[in-house]
């Protein structure tokens, strides 16, 4: 019995290639709000704010990306995320994310209107999400 359809997937970054491989879906969130692409998804261009990334690879795991913003592109059953910034979850430094989290908070607490506390704590939460989602379950 064959396998589930497949698209190409690349998450790249100016540093790196985060990944490059098959996915039987990419879950990511743009603009318009999260969006799932499966294999013959219409084209599309969108932008990508501060999320978490997801392919679900066709033997049943996931790879997981931080990406703060960027772009996704989709065509002819290939998915394309382009990212300033991206990280997977083992390059990720979860105390300095914390340390991060905690001053943003502090910043906020203090004026709830500061535009950059706003971007470091969606930053420093996104970090803390990711790398929590690839430790072991206890």
């Amino acid at each position: 019995m064959p396998g589930n359809p497949t698209m190409h997937v690349q998450v790249v970054s100016p540093e790196q290639v985060l990944y490059e491989g098959e996915a039987e879906m990419v879950v990511c969130r743009t603009a318009d709000g999260e969006l799932a692409f499966l294999p013959d998804h219409a084209p599309l261009l969108g932008s990508l704010g501060v999320a978490k990334v997801r392919a679900l690879l066709p033997d049943g795991g996931e790879h997981v990306v931080a990406v703060h913003g960027g772009f996704v592109e989709v065509s002819n059953n290939k998915v394309v995320v382009l990212s300033d910034v991206a990280e997977l979850p083992e390059q990720i430094d979860i105390s300095r994310a914390e340390a991060a989290k905690q001053r943003a908070e502090r910043t906020l607490n203090a004026d709830a209107n500061d535009e950059f506390a706003m971007g470091a704590l969606a930053r420093s939460a996104l970090r803390l999400e990711v790398a929590a989602d690839q430790r072991p379950a206890h």
